[in-house]
């Protein structure tokens, strides 16, 4: 319980993961570029310091929850990035969902310098991290997982060691989140389809969740979105076409053609072309509606 951590990236996701370590009576040290979360950390006991940098050097564990690949290499591999400004010995823990070559770069590169790193992409959105239900993907050394146990189950409920590849992980990450294209998309479809046909969508949502239809993001977006009508992000679609195109290119790697996948990347392309790339990824069905509308004219 005495370890400094550290955790660089304070926002939907980092931000409750961090306030629950606080909670556990950690010390922890954060960094975000966004003042505003930063405050909102301290203000639930956190310490929050200047720079990436600065966390790097105050503590022993280090996580990162950060939005895209291209982020997560700059905050690792800059010049006044984490790896280099790491104590020698201090663990890394990158929750992030990156590109699997990158994961493997990161832990070629840390070891290199006496550091420890895991790949350990969540899935259960903004609420699994502020109710700490997390899935949590580790890929990386077995000792290296022991020492994160604590952590991991307190920021998380789900959580698997994975393999020694730093990157299994993520590439599991990536599999489950082509599979959120999928239904996300069907979930849409079929509401929109169904109301056409003057099916209520509560009746819609009843039946077919006791039925072979049902799935567990028809149940998030329709409860927790669309029944709503609040599309506040939980998953942004943005994010979602993110993943979605590292998928491809996972799959690009290992010869495998994508026949609905490789669809999935313009569409959700589109959804975010017409204005909903922020909303949460269930604003697909807002966007069929808005095409169903202009093909009626």
């Amino acid at each position: 319980m005495n370890r400094k951590l550290g955790f660089i990236g304070l926002g939907n996701m980092g931000l409750p993961m961090s306030i629950n370590l606080l909670k556990a009576n950690y010390e922890v040290y954060g960094f975000d570029t966004n003042v505003e979360v930063v405050e909102l950390f301290t203000e639930a006991g956190g310490i929050g310091l200047a720079s990436a940098k600065d966390v790097a050097m105050q503590c022993d564990v280090i996580m990162t929850s950060l939005p895209t690949p291209q982020i997560v290499e700059m905050v690792y591999l800059s010049k006044e990035g984490i790896i280099y400004h790491a104590k020698k010995g201090a663990l890394l823990i990158d929750f992030s969902t990156v590109n699997p070559d990158l994961n493997d770069s990161l832990h070629k590169e840390a070891s290199t310098l006496g550091l420890r790193y895991l790949g350990a992409p969540v899935s259960g959105g903004v609420i699994g991290a502020v109710n700490a239900t997390l899935t949590i993907m580790v890929g990386g050394d077995k000792d290296d997982y022991d020492s994160a146990s604590e952590i991991f189950g307190i920021v998380g409920k789900n959580i698997y060691h994975l393999g020694l590849s730093s990157s299994v992980g993520t590439r599991l990450k990536l599999l489950n989140n082509l599979m959120i294209g999928f239904y996300t998309e069907a979930v849409a479809e079929t509401i929109v389809l169904g109301e056409k046909m003057g099916i209520d969508a509560d009746t819609l949502y009843e039946v077919l969740s006791n039925s072979y239809g049902q799935s567990r993001i028809y149940e998030r977006n329709y409860e927790e979105y669309i029944k709503n009508n609040n599309y506040t992000p939980g998953f942004s679609t943005n994010l979602l076409l993110k993943d979605l195109k590292l998928a491809k290119g996972m799959a690009d790697e290992a010869g495998v053609s994508l026949r609905i996948g490789e669809k999935l990347v313009d569409l959700y392309s589109e959804i975010a072309q017409q204005g909903y790339g922020e909303n949460d990824m269930s604003a697909a069905y807002l966007s069929l509606k808005d095409t169903c509308k202009i093909k009626q004219l």
